[in-house]
């Protein structure tokens, strides 16, 4: 196994395991700090949406003219472009409403008038919830896994994205499992493993994809990669973004991700 492929996947573990970090969050920290929640989920979607239609799909798009002339490789990227986001909107879609991961939980959720209340009910929802995440998670460990793989540079910034987006999803798969149970491990371990979807993403990708990656097989993953990227953060990260601080704070975290992404890709040019 190279070296590049280990980094790549190390990358995407890195990645997945940040759901650990915001169950660790639930339970040490006393409130949430929507602002820089809000400013981080805000700059992780302008990383992710940049780094989409700028880079990755000009990538995809120089890959599938190369071989199928400028009218078909362009029609192809558009194709896996939309393809994409068709993939993750149906994984989306079903999700079901009570479980879905983007359902904000804030810190201050694990306790009711500053006791616990335990409430077994919710351990079906933060159950359901974790393994909403898990399926959700695993295109996202194949897209950063084989962005890492093209360009290592690109790959890191995508993994820390997609592992800032991880954070609030932690907090949501913890604070209902903690509720019901009472259990600071078992709601670390069930957001721990949520998170392990990922680098699951990243082996089937390797064993699946590689031994068929040529240029056109890579230019309409990318392509797709894009869109998977660019649906996220317009329908999960900029929205809990807002729901975490209605101020423009989400909006200059956007803006901020777009020229640090920006400048890094001027950097290595």
């Amino acid at each position: 196994m190279s070296q590049d492929v280990i980094l790549a996947f190390l990358f995407t573990l890195f990645a997945g395991l940040a759901t650990g970090i915001g169950s660790l969050l639930a339970f040490f920290a006393k409130t949430t700090n929507t602002k820089f929640l809000s400013f981080a989920l805000g700059f992780s979607a302008g990383v992710m949406i940049y780094v989409s239609m700028i880079d990755i799909f000009a990538k995809a798009q120089d890959a599938l003219i190369g071989v199928l002339g400028e009218e078909g490789g362009s029609w192809m990227t558009v194709g896996g472009f939309f393809g994409g986001i068709l993939l993750i909107a149906l994984i989306d879609r079903f999700i079901p409403k009570h479980s879905n991961p983007h359902e904000m939980k804030k810190v201050e959720d694990m306790r009711k008038n500053g006791t616990h209340v335990k409430d077994p009910d919710l351990l079906k929802m933060g159950t359901f919830t974790a393994l909403a995440i898990g399926i959700h998670n695993f295109p996202e460990g194949i897209a950063t896994f084989m962005s890492a793989l093209q360009d290592p540079a690109l790959g890191l910034a995508i993994a820390v994205a997609i592992a800032i987006h991880n954070i609030p999803e932690g907090i949501a798969v913890s604070v209902p499992i903690y509720y019901a149970t009472n259990d600071r491990r078992k709601a670390f371990r069930w957001s721990f493993l949520s998170g392990l979807a990922e680098p699951v993403g990243a082996v089937v990708g390797f064993l699946i994809l590689m031994p068929f990656l040529n240029d056109i097989m890579f230019g309409i993953i990318f392509a797709a990669v894009a869109g998977i990227m660019v649906f996220i953060s317009l329908d999960e990260l900029l929205p809990a973004a807002k729901k975490y601080d209605e101020a423009h704070v989400s909006i200059y975290g956007l803006i901020g991700g777009m020229a640090v992404m920006a400048i890094s890709l001027l950097l290595f040019i």
